[in-house]
């Protein structure tokens, strides 16, 4: 059956499968990095974009924005497609699909709040360290049109098989460091390598753990594979002038700034959230241990294990649900939310839901979903019939009371 525009396709897709929508695999290359080879992507189709583009050293998922990867970039990149037949010759932008049927994909008060799905997550997958870099607050690039963005770290056990050449993260600036010590190592850009991350302190990274990382605060994440459930952003500033071998043009210093501070070193260091980076205690503040969403020694026995692996930020939260071998959950959450299987097989909503071991660019593949509200609410029944555990990634918006928040609220 062929639906003829994305109304009728959200419908379809919607009540095919009770409010669960594959997604098709989004990459997203990026010039200054190279690829850790986790991300299950074919080792041929690293360079699929062609050698200009950089590696593929990413995977964006259930995103509603595009990448911003300079002017070679395709305008779609980045966004999520939902795979509306079996076959995958019909698809739609996700974003579309969320505008069309708002209330019934995000809800009705995150439509009113956000006006669109105020989030994504992706793999980002390195094999080196990333430059040192802060990503604008609200206010820093609201005269621009874009949004901040706070961001999060997970690093799930299943993707690192191999730590990468540089397993460590800098964050914030170190004490002692002050204005004039920074204005001295930006000053210094385009001289070579401009070592600003001797200002900095480098945190050791551990699998099955993460951070919480807010807008204004200098970071240069480390070489894990990494899930990051951010806000819907691709700003950045980039600080460090050389990183793992590679040089960065200045362009990239200035990147979502206004035109009329370019140059002016002292505006630019106005991005820092100077408490924040300066703070004695921010690994107390700041690391993540995954905490229990429901006690395990009551769920084990249902066949499942909950954990939030991203719990302190107010604009985002995510959990890592696991099935058990053999058991069959009606799996409930108060939001709509993205789903990515990272580990075993099974059945989701009715639909076949795997981790796949290789992934060919362009392949269509069963292990992303997004799942609307309604359905989310509902709950959506996951049966895993094997013989190792189902394990799988859920983010969502600032609308489900994580840990943080119900603390707060409190």
């Amino acid at each position: 059956m062929r639906l003829s525009n994305t109304r009728s396709m959200t419908e379809h897709a919607l009540e095919a499968h009770r409010g669960v929508l594959r997604l098709a695999p989004t990459w997203v290359p990026r010039v200054f990095c190279r690829p850790g080879r986790r991300l299950k992507l074919h080792p041929d189709d690293l360079f699929a974009l062609g050698a200009a583009r950089g590696g593929i050293d990413e995977r964006w998922l259930a995103s509603t924005i595009p990448a911003d990867n300079g002017p070679r970039t395709p305008p779609a990149e980045g966004m999520s497609e939902v795979v509306v037949d079996e076959e995958g010759h019909q698809r739609m932008l996700l974003r579309d699909a969320v505008a069309e049927l708002p209330r019934a994909m995000i809800g009705e008060e995150l439509w009113r709040v956000h006006s669109g799905w105020p989030v994504y997550s992706k793999f980002f997958d390195n094999q080196g360290p990333l430059p040192f870099h802060v990503h604008q607050r609200d206010e820093d690039v609201a005269s621009l049109g874009l949004r901040g963005k706070p961001e999060s770290y997970y690093f799930p056990p299943q993707m690192n098989n191999h730590p990468g050449d540089f397993p460590l993260t800098f964050f914030g600036l170190a004490q002692g460091a002050n204005r004039d010590s920074v204005r001295e190592r930006l000053a210094a850009f385009t001289s070579g390598d401009n070592r600003i991350t001797d200002l900095s302190v480098a945190y050791r990274l551990t699998p099955g753990t993460g951070w919480d990382v807010p807008p204004g605060v200098l970071h240069a994440p480390g070489s894990l594979c990494t899930y990051e459930p951010q806000a819907a952003s691709d700003v950045y500033s980039m600080w460090e002038s050389l990183v793992d071998g590679r040089v960065l043009g200045e362009e990239l210093l200035w990147k979502d700034t206004d035109p009329g501070i370019h140059g002016d070193l002292d505006a630019l260091i106005r991005l820092l959230d100077w408490d924040a980076n300066l703070d004695p205690e921010f690994r107390t503040r700041r690391f993540m241990a995954p905490r229990a969403a429901a006690d395990p020694a009551l769920t084990s026995p249902e066949g499942y294990i909950e954990r939030w692996v991203s719990w302190r930020s107010p604009h985002f939260s995510a959990k890592e649900l696991t099935i058990l071998p053999g058991a069959s959950v009606l799996s409930r959450d108060a939001a709509a939310h993205g789903i990515i299987s990272v580990q075993g097989s099974g059945v989701l909503q009715g639909r076949r839901i795997h981790t796949p071991t290789m992934i060919r660019f362009g392949e269509l593949t069963h292990d992303e979903f997004f799942i609307a509200h309604d359905a989310a609410v509902e709950g959506v029944t996951i049966t895993n019939p094997g013989s190792e555990p189902l394990v799988l990634l859920k983010h969502f918006g600032p609308d489900l009371p994580s840990p943080s928040r119900q603390a707060s609220a409190g």
